[in-house]
């Protein structure tokens, strides 16, 4: 679904006067009910992502977090039930599995007088009942599982939606008889970065010239383009030429400003492309 820049910008302004729950995400779908709802949710997840990076700072000085530290312990010493880190993270405007991560950190700190390792902390907030403490590792747990945006959770359901929309692609371009070479394909031939797929004979989209695919299971809005366009889509252009990228989820139709230098955008797999074989075929 492609949205105008002022009709992204109307459903922005208002995520920027509720809190990232559940239940704002159902008063954004009321309020926006001619938008889809996996649209809804994907700028609801970017942009409370956006938020996050903004404050990110101010939670990580040494007094934020010695202050979450106490409270947790002082809420978990009253009620050791009470969902304490969850209320807390809430009460701050902080993502509840961040919060979970700098009490987790704090902890294991203090318990092994050193560091502890990344490796460490991603491993316990995977799977918590690692973490050497039944209360804490409760804790961490209702954190992870009531955050919305962020957390080990929330990273597999979107790798697992990404690799759906991958696959998707994969069984069009095979319904559409398109010889291609997929990316751990391109990978065994030693390329570094690369689309999703290559086609190895170029189609014709719209009047443009295809060369390669590039799935998006997100919705397109003007920073995570501008990164794609900065770290992925023009390296791929030098390399391999024109190509397409399908925002499954929409984007901002503004956008869609780079054709005629090589760069499409769609949110869908489009119905009309046109083969070397079908257009000889036509002459």
């Amino acid at each position: 679904m492609k949205l105008s820049k002022a009709q992204y910008d109307e459903i922005a302004q208002f995520l920027g006067h509720v809190q990232p729950t559940r239940q704002s995400l159902r008063k954004l779908k009321e309020k926006f009910p001619s938008q889809s709802q996996s649209t809804l949710l994907s700028i609801f997840s970017q942009e409370y992502q956006k938020q996050i990076k903004r404050t990110h700072a101010k939670h990580h000085t040494a007094e934020a977090i010695e202050t979450y530290y106490q409270r947790y312990l002082n809420g978990v010493m009253k009620n050791s039930a009470a969902p304490v880190l969850l209320d807390l993270a809430n009460e701050v405007d902080f993502a509840p599995s961040l919060m979970a991560r700098i009490v987790l950190e704090r902890f294991l700190q203090e318990k092994e007088q050193a560091i502890p390792s990344k490796t460490l902390i991603n491993s316990m907030l995977r799977d918590p009942s690692q973490i050497p403490d039944g209360v804490l590792a409760n804790q961490v747990y209702q954190c992870t599982v009531n955050d919305c945006c962020y957390g080990p959770l929330v990273d597999c359901i979107k790798h697992a939606i990404g690799h759906e929309h991958e696959v998707l692609l994969r069984e069009m371009l095979l319904g559409k008889n398109l010889s291609f070479l997929a990316e751990d394909q391109l990978r065994a031939k030693g390329y570094d970065k690369t689309p999703d797929f290559i086609l190895e004979v170029p189609v014709a989209v719209e009047g443009h010239i295809i060369h390669w695919i590039e799935s998006k299971a997100s919705f397109g809005d003007e920073s995570s383009h501008q990164a794609y366009l900065q770290d992925q889509f023009w390296s791929y252009w030098n390399r391999f030429g024109p190509g397409l990228v399908i925002y499954w989820y929409g984007f901002i139709e503004e956008l869609d400003c780079h054709r005629e230098r090589g760069i499409l955008l769609k949110d869908c797999f489009p119905t009309d492309i046109v083969t070397l074989r079908h257009s000889m075929a036509q002459r």
